[in-house]
């Protein structure tokens, strides 16, 4: 049996090749397998939010700020320019009944370190001149940020082949590869791929894979659909947000049943203008199954909501719709860390939203795990066997 690497990375969106840079960067051979093409998962159809606001206050919060400040100095690091942009953030607020849910929620944001604060309806607008007349309060950081995702995937490839990553693209892992209680490898079809660890970051092809030593791992494909405008002149200037997204992305089954299709397909706005002047809308938030294509129904409730807070969107013109599958798993939080009673597995899937502004710190601690056996970082709330009960 001749190793084909230290480590085998699978899966190669902004989750995996953070892994397999910080590998590198720590002087392990990397082999990356991707089953399509470079970044072709959620990474290739999600917006590029790395927004502090929306996480709850805890672990998401905790893991959130300390990926922020890794992202400040990233493409100086890997001498590759990701799209970066320290735009800040708002989470706009349309109902008064809101306001309060969203004072206790952003209080104890603050309380963990996260500059965040609550302005009035005319306060946003003054901000924001293309919020609608009824919005009647946000709240703002100057932390959140936007990056480009599939220059990030590009960017720490680069920089990883670099140090000496190796990626085999359109190959499917379809098994692991064990010895008595240790996984030293990953079957893909007939052949077989050795290894000393193996991490799987591929998330929602996961579940399919652990199935296979008799693990389960939940998580499940939650469609997004985004719509992309014609270039126009700067409309906003912070990525967007708006309360709902959070009551969508923190508690869908509050969504079912509702007589507002839009509350049905989890629509909550996510709003931010490129570089290139386009703006990015989204996005639903449905639980059905694999499939990603673009409905009438998405897309009307999607660009309607956001109409509806951002009425200057009306006039501009839709040039491309696209859905991506979210990792979504039942307690809202993402799987990281080694395998129990496997040695040499370990795994950093289901981030569903937070997969952008996780990326980081997600490639940095697990690379600490898998080659110093150790990670200042807590990663127990996160682990494969904990107890998982639905947020």
């Amino acid at each position: 049996m001749e190793k084909n690497a230290d480590v085998i990375v699978i899966g190669s969106g902004v989750i995996g090749s953070s892994v397999a840079y910080n590998l590198a960067k720590k002087g392990a051979s990397v082999l990356m397998l991707e089953a399509g093409t470079l970044g072709s998962g959620a990474s290739s159809a999600c917006d590029g939010f790395v927004i502090l606001q929306s996480k709850s206050p805890g672990p998401h919060l905790t893991m959130a700020l300390a990926s922020e400040i890794l992202y400040r100095t990233l493409s100086e690091e890997l001498d590759y320019d990701i799209g970066y942009s320290h735009c800040g953030g708002m989470i706009i607020i349309e109902r008064e009944e809101e306001l309060e849910a969203m004072k206790i929620f952003m209080s104890k944001q603050k309380d963990l370190g996260l500059d965040v604060s609550l302005i009035s309806g005319d306060e946003a607008r003054i901000v924001e001149p293309a919020l609608s007349k009824h919005i009647v309060g946000a709240t703002i950081s100057s932390r959140d940020a936007q990056v480009n995702p599939l220059y990030m995937v590009n960017g720490y490839i680069t920089a990883a082949k670099r140090l000496g990553l190796r990626v085999k693209k359109h190959k499917k892992a379809t098994d692991f590869i064990q010895d008595k209680e240790r996984i030293i490898g990953v079957k893909c079809g007939c052949d077989s791929l050795y290894a000393d660890n193996v991490v799987v970051c591929n998330s929602i092809g996961a579940p399919e894979l652990f199935s296979k030593i008799g693990c389960e791992l939940p998580i499940i494909p939650r469609r997004g659909q985004l719509v992309i405008t014609e270039p126009v002149n700067p409309l906003i200037h912070h990525v967007m947000l708006c309360s709902r997204y959070i009551a969508a992305k923190y508690h869908p089954e509050l969504l079912e049943g509702s007589s507002d299709e839009s509350v049905r397909l989890g629509v909550g706005m996510a709003l931010e203008q490129t570089a290139e002047g386009g703006l990015l809308i989204g996005s639903t938030r449905e639980f059905v199954g694999a499939d990603r294509s673009a409905t009438v129904a998405g897309v009307r409730a999607v660009t309607q909501h956001a109409a509806r807070i951002v009425p200057a969107l009306k006039r501009i013109r839709a040039v491309r719709t696209f859905a991506g599958l979210r990792p979504y798993t039942p307690d809202g939080k993402a799987f990281m860390g080694a395998v129990p009673a496997h040695k040499g597995l370990f795994v950093a899937a289901g981030h569903e939203g937070d997969g952008i502004a996780y990326a980081p710190i997600t490639g940095k601690t697990i690379a600490e795990l898998v080659v110093d056996g150790s990670t200042g970082v807590d990663l127990t709330p996160f682990a494969v066997d904990r107890r998982i009960e639905k947020h």
